[in-house]
């Protein structure tokens, strides 16, 4: 028999699936540190558009999205992405007339 206190339901958040993954690129003497983050559904209160998963260029206090991240992608595919992105941005190859070291 109930005493007069009524019960409060607990509800939370959907838990996500996503499983965070991490590469780190060695280019011309720096290391490049790449975390994967979850996507972000829109939100049309605040007009945002849905976000998918996505790798992130970490720096100091910063990150910059760098492409979406795919569920079973191999390593060498998304490395390779990675050093495109890297290149383009002029972080990447020795230009063709710099030599190494």
């Amino acid at each position: 028999m109930g005493c007069g206190v009524p019960r409060t339901q607990i509800v939370e958040p959907p838990v996500s699936s996503h499983k965070p993954e991490q590469r780190h690129l060695f280019v011309r003497g720096r290391d490049f540190h790449f975390v994967t983050y979850d996507g972000q559904p829109a939100n049309e209160r605040r007009g945002e558009a849905a976000v998918p998963p996505m790798w992130f260029l970490m720096g100091p206090a910063k990150r910059w999205p760098v492409m979406p991240h795919v569920v079973g992608q191999s390593d060498e595919d998304v490395e390779k992405a990675m050093m495109t992105w890297l290149t383009a941005q002029g972080l990447g190859r020795l230009p063709k007339n710099a030599k190494a070291g």
